[in-house]
C-alpha cells in the first residue's frame, strides 16, 4: 500500500511540475503548436514522463557526483522540452531554465524541512505502544502507515502549491516579456536562481551524506538547522521573485525617463513651430488685408479701361484668398501640428486624404493646448507611419486620416481613424501593439504617451481595428483643474 501511494504521489508531482513548466514557459515564449492548449498539454505530459524515467534510471546514491548528475539531467530535460515545444528567442531562455529548476528545488526542500512532524508522530506511536495505549500490532502498523503516507501527501501538496504560486508571481512581475535583455541584466536576475540551486545541491549532499553515515540526519544532530534552513530557503525564494520585480521596475523607470525626454522634445518643437507659424500667420493676415484694399482701389481705377488688367487682378485676388493654412481649427497648436504633419506626409504619400472637418473645440477648453498637441502629435505620427507602410506595400491603396472631436457634458472626445495594412502585432497580456522597429526601447511608446496625457485629465484611451482601419479614441474631462489655474484658448 505504501509503495503504491508513494508511486502515485510521485506521478502526481512530476505531472504537476510539467503543468507549472508549460504555464511558466507559455507566458514567455510562443508555442510551436498553434493550439496553445495542445502545446501545453504535450509539454507537460512529456516532462512528467521524462522526469519519472530519470528517477527510475538514475543511480539512487546521494554522493556529490550523483547529485550533480541528477541536477544536470533535470536541466537537460527542461531545456529539451523548451526546444521541442517553444520558439526560443534571445538570452531569456537561460533565465527560464535556471529559475524554474531553482524554484522547484527550493519548494521541494521547504516542504521537506517544514513537515518534520513525521518523526515526532512516530515517536509518539512508539511511546503509546510502550505504555500500553496501543496493544495491537495491526493498529500500530495502520497508524504508522497512515502517518507516513499522510506526511508524504502533505509534502507533495505543499511543494506543488509553493511551486505554482511562485511561478504565477514571477509571471505577473515580469511584465516586459518582449524586452531585449542585456548581458548585465541577465546576470542580475540569474544570480538569485543560481544561488538557490547551489544551496539546494549543498543540502542534498550534506544532509543525505550524514544520513547514510550516521543514524541521525544532519538537522537531528544540529536542531537549530530546522529553523535556519527553511529561513534561508524562503529568503532565496523571495530574492528570486523580488529580483524579477526590481528588474522590471528598472525597465519601467528607464522607459518613463525616455518617454519624458521625448515629451520634452515634442513640447520644445511645438513651441518653436508655434512661434514661427504665429508670426507667419499674422504676416499673412496683415498682407492679405493690405493687398485686398490695394487691389480694390486698382480694380476701381482700371474698370472699363483695361480688360486684361481686370482679369489679372481678379486672379491675383483669388490667389490671395487661397493664401491660408491648409487646415484651420482656431487652435494655434493644432493648426501648427496639422499643417506641419500634412506637409511632411505629402512628400512621401502625396495622395493622402486628411479630413479634419469634424475636429472642433469647445469655446472654453480647459485642456492645455500642449497636452492636446502631445496627443495629436503622437497619434498623427502613428497614423502617418501606418499610411506610409500601406502605400509601400499597396501603391494603389487608399490612404486617409480622419480626425474628429466633440464634447458631451464635461467630457471631451477625440477620435482619429487611419488606413493601414491590417497587420497588428499584439502579444498576450500586452496593452499596446508591438512596434516593428529595431529600437523598441525608444519606439512604440506613442500610445503610452497618449494614455498618460489623457489620464492627467481623468481620462483614458482606447483603440480598435475595423476592416483595415485603425480607430483611436481619447476621452478627457474638460474642466478646470486646480493645478492649472487657467484654460487654453481656442
Amino acid at each position: 500500500m505504501y509503495e503504491v501511494v508513494s508511486w502515485l504521489l510521485e506521478i502526481f508531482s512530476a505531472m504537476f511540475q510539467g503543468y507549472c513548466l508549460q504555464y511558466f514557459y507559455g507566458n514567455f515564449l510562443d508555442g510551436r503548436i498553434r493550439d496553445r492548449r495542445i502545446n501545453g498539454l504535450a509539454a507537460a505530459a512529456l516532462y512528467g514522463v521524462l522526469r519519472l524515467g530519470a528517477g527510475i534510471l538514475l543511480p539512487k546514491g546521494y554522493g556529490s557526483f550523483v547529485t550533480f548528475i541528477r541536477l544536470a539531467v533535470v536541466m537537460c530535460i527542461i531545456l529539451a522540452i523548451v526546444m521541442t515545444f517553444y520558439r526560443v528567442t534571445g538570452k531569456i531562455i537561460l533565465f527560464l531554465v535556471v529559475t524554474f529548476t531553482a524554484v522547484s528545488e527550493i519548494c521541494f526542500f521547504l516542504s521537506y524541512m517544514v513537515f518534520r512532524l513525521e518523526d515526532n508522530l512516530l515517536r509518539l506511536w512508539n511511546w503509546c505502544v510502550i505504555n500500553g495505549y496501543i496493544n495491537s500490532i495491526e493498529v500500530y502498523d495502520a497508524v504508522t502507515g497512515i502517518t507516513v503516507i499522510g506526511m508524504i501527501f502533505l509534502r507533495c501538496v505543499v511543494a506543488a502549491a509553493l511551486l505554482f504560486f511562485t511561478m504565477k508571481k514571477i509571471v505577473k512581475n515580469y511584465r516586459e516579456k518582449d524586452y531585449a535583455i542585456h548581458r548585465t541584466e541577465l546576470l542580475f536576475i540569474l544570480t538569485p536562481g543560481l544561488a538557490g540551486l547551489m544551496v539546494c545541491t549543498l543540502l542534498r549532499v550534506t544532509i543525505n551524506a550524514a544520513e547514510s553515515g550516521a543514524p541521525e540526519l544532519l538537522y537531528d544532530r544540529y536542531p537549530s538547522l530546522i529553523i535556519i534552513v527553511p529561513v534561508i530557503l524562503l529568503l532565496l525564494l523571495f530574492s528570486i521573485v523580488s529580483g524579477v520585480k526590481l528588474f522590471q521596475d528598472m525597465i519601467c523607470w528607464n522607459r518613463e525617463k525616455s518617454s519624458r525626454i521625448i515629451l520634452e522634445k515634442q513640447v520644445s518643437s511645438l513651441q518653436e513651430h508655434m512661434g514661427e507659424m504665429e508670426r507667419v500667420y499674422s504676416g499673412i493676415r496683415g498682407m492679405k488685408h493690405d493687398m485686398k484694399n490695394t487691389l480694390s482701389v486698382i480694380m476701381q481705377l482700371a474698370s472699363g479701361k483695361e480688360e486684361e488688367l481686370q482679369v489679372y487682378l481678379e486672379e491675383l485676388n483669388q490667389t490671395m484668398d487661397r493664401l491660408e493654412f491648409q487646415f484651420k481649427t482656431g487652435n494655434t497648436v493644432v493648426d501648427t501640428l496639422l499643417n506641419m504633419k500634412y506637409h511632411e506626409i505629402t512628400s512621401t504619400v502625396p495622395d493622402l486624404q486628411m479630413d479634419v472637418e469634424g475636429l472642433q473645440f469647445p469655446e472654453k477648453l480647459f485642456i492645455q493646448s500642449y497636452d492636446i498637441g502631445i496627443i495629436l502629435g503622437n497619434a498623427l505620427d502613428n497614423a502617418m507611419e501606418a499610411c506610409r507602410k500601406l502605400k509601400a506595400k499597396e501603391p494603389d491603396a487608399e490612404a486617409f486620416i480622419r480626425i474628429s472631436s466633440f464634447q458631451k457634458r464635461e467630457l471631451f472626445f477625440l477620435k482619429m481613424e487611419n488606413s493601414f495594412d491590417g497587420r497588428l502585432v499584439r502579444r498576450r497580456r500586452e496593452e499596446f501593439p508591438m512596434t516593428d522597429k529595431a529600437d523598441r526601447e525608444n519606439h512604440g511608446i506613442g500610445l503610452a504617451n497618449i494614455k498618460s496625457t489623457a489620464e492627467k485629465y481623468q481620462g483614458t484611451m482606447d483603440f480598435k481595428v475595423k476592416d483595415r482601419v485603425f480607430i483611436l479614441s481619447v476621452m478627457m474631462k474638460n474642466e478646470r483643474r486646480e493645478e492649472d489655474g487657467f484654460w487654453s484658448n481656442r
